[in-house]
């Protein structure tokens, strides 16, 4: 379990002061997974990094009970100049696994090919995507945290392993996503909101956020 209370955050743009969350409150639940629908630029990133501890509110409190992952796309516990074996090994150490499970299947998942042993450095965007995405499946957690859904990439095998693999880690798992897209949010969310202007509006179903969201876009 995710709960906000009364949790408040904003930031100064250097000309205004940009509120991302107005003293929210909401819960997400073990096998309740949540989607976030917010225009770009509306804080969904910082959501996503609160939920994850890896930035603080400026009021309120964050509570959590459960095993939650890291952000989709969040490289800060990896090094750039060490290869994809070595991160995986010592990412694995991190959260107590076996570091060659998790070198293995980062390796299978990732299909990178000789470049898995290349520094992270050398990677074009999509190869980090894939690594990425490959790192936060390789652990089992009771929520996920995804931002903006799929990494982005043309590699058709790669795109039906981690779809798979994600699907089947959401049959026992939970996942909060934030996305400008309802079609992002379509496949995984039983419930959903819409984050406008510092307020979450919460909703049963997914129709009901988009009929909000496609009114106020």
């Amino acid at each position: 379990m995710i709960e906000f209370q009364q949790v408040s955050k904003s930031y100064w743009t250097g000309t205004q002061r940009k509120v991302i969350l107005d003293r929210a409150s909401f819960r997400v639940d073990l096998g309740q997974s949540m989607g976030i629908l917010a225009p770009n630029g509306a804080g969904k990133t910082t959501i996503i990094n609160m939920m994850a501890g890896l930035e603080k509110p400026d009021e309120g409190t964050i509570r959590k009970t459960s095993r939650v992952s890291f952000p989709l796309g969040f490289m800060g516990g990896v090094n750039n100049k060490h290869t994809a074996k070595e991160n995986c090994r010592y990412i694995a150490r991190l959260y107590g696994l076996d570091p060659d499970y998790v070198e293995s299947f980062c390796r299978w998942v990732c299909g990178l090919g000789e470049y898995f042993d290349m520094p992270l450095s050398t990677y074009s965007s999509g190869m980090r995507s894939r690594f990425s995405f490959a790192l936060l499946l390789s652990i089992e957690f009771d929520i996920y945290l995804i931002d903006e859904g799929m990494p982005a990439t043309s590699d058709v095998e790669f795109n039906r392993k981690a779809g798979n693999l994600l699907k089947e880690r959401l049959l026992k798992a939970t996942v909060v996503i934030v996305s400008h897209s309802p079609q992002t949010l379509q496949r995984f969310c039983n419930s959903a909101a819409v984050l406008r202007n510092g307020q979450l509006y919460h909703f049963d179903t997914l129709e009901e956020a988009k009929r909000l969201y496609d009114y106020t876009a």
